[in-house]
């Protein structure tokens, strides 16, 4: 009878353990890009457990070339997005209404590289030169900039000649282009590791020229946001991933090694992603805990998008396009 009880508590006991795993809530994480480092602290959340442990289920799913994030969710194929402000606001403008809930990069790793030997060494130097372009949203800073500066994007001697630029490097590289888009995490250095010195480059930080904005926040659609259980829900997301961010900063070679652990093409060297960890935690660090939505930075995003160009990127400045609600509900 007494072996018979213990049986029948076991059972229990794993039946509970079964039915509290089962309780995990599903989340589905939409990346901007590839698996890399730029998205270590969500992997390290899932690897350490952090996720685990708010009783969720993550499943994060890697961008590339030919994914929209917007377009993901807007299918209900993720729960929340990776995105830059730009398109997201250029998606909400158009119909699809896309909530910041948490603004994880504090700055932005946005800029131009130049080679010196093209006698670029101002911006007033970029008149009649061939500048690369990355477009799907991207460009928005740039044209901003540009109208800024009072340089056409048509060519010409005036102007600039843009260059529609793949996400690679291959036009500095090949002399296609006097200038490329690149990040302070990534493409930088693979201009470097192609064997170009730093003192053969000038870059411009999209920060230093006063035309950044904001870069990888955390996305929902605004309709979910009635829903008090998926609030409960994002905000553990949050709270969990953040503890990912955190460890990834303070240790950048084990996150690496994780995200590395998750990358199913084995394109990623480790040596890289060490390099790109370092740089995306200087994007982290602000005056706010991480995750905060500086309104003053939302400011300046939506003044940039509004006096880009001629065919400004939003008309006007959008109302309810990010919400504090969720971060203060992570930190509780």
């Amino acid at each position: 009878m007494k072996k018979t009880l213990t049986t029948l508590m076991g059972a229990l006991t794993l039946a509970s353990a079964s039915g509290m795993a089962l309780a995990a809530d599903d989340v589905t994480l939409q990346l901007k890009w590839v698996t890399q480092a730029q998205f270590a602290g969500y992997y390290v959340a899932l690897e350490k457990g952090y996720y685990k442990d708010a009783e969720l289920n993550v499943t994060i799913k890697p961008g590339g070339p030919d994914i929209a994030p917007e377009q993901v969710i807007a299918g209900g194929g993720a729960d929340v997005i990776v995105d830059w402000l730009p398109p997201a606001l250029a998606a909400r403008e158009k119909g699809l209404p896309l909530v910041n809930i948490a603004q994880i990069y504090n700055k932005s790793g946005m800029e131009l590289t130049c080679l010196k030997s093209s006698g670029i060494k101002t911006p007033a130097d970029f008149k009649g030169k061939t500048l690369g372009v990355w477009f799907f949203g991207n460009e928005y800073p740039f044209l901003s900039w540009m109208a800024k500066l009072n340089l056409p994007t048509t060519g010409g001697e005036e102007g600039v000649t843009v260059l529609k630029q793949g996400f690679n490097v291959d036009p500095l590289l090949q002399n296609q282009a006097d200038c490329i888009s690149t990040m302070t995490y990534n493409e930088y250095w693979q201009v470097i590791d192609a064997g170009i010195k730093p003192d053969e480059l000038q870059v411009f930080k999209y920060e230093d020229e006063g035309v950044a904005t904001l870069e990888d926040g955390l996305y929902v659609m605004e309709d979910k946001l009635k829903d008090d259980a998926f609030k409960q829900k994002m905000a553990r997301f949050l709270k969990a991933s953040v503890a990912g961010w955190t460890y990834a900063q303070e240790h950048p070679e084990e996150a690496a090694d994780i995200v590395l652990k998750y990358d199913d093409t084995g394109a990623q060297t480790k040596e890289h992603q060490v390099r790109m960890m370092s740089e995306v935690g200087k994007l982290l660090k602000g005056d706010k805990p991480m995750g905060y939505m500086e309104p003053a930075a939302f400011d300046r995003t939506v003044g940039v998008l509004l006096s880009g160009s001629s065919a400004p990127v939003i008309t006007k400045k959008p109302e309810g396009a990010y919400t504090h609600e969720i971060f203060d509900m992570a930190q509780k």
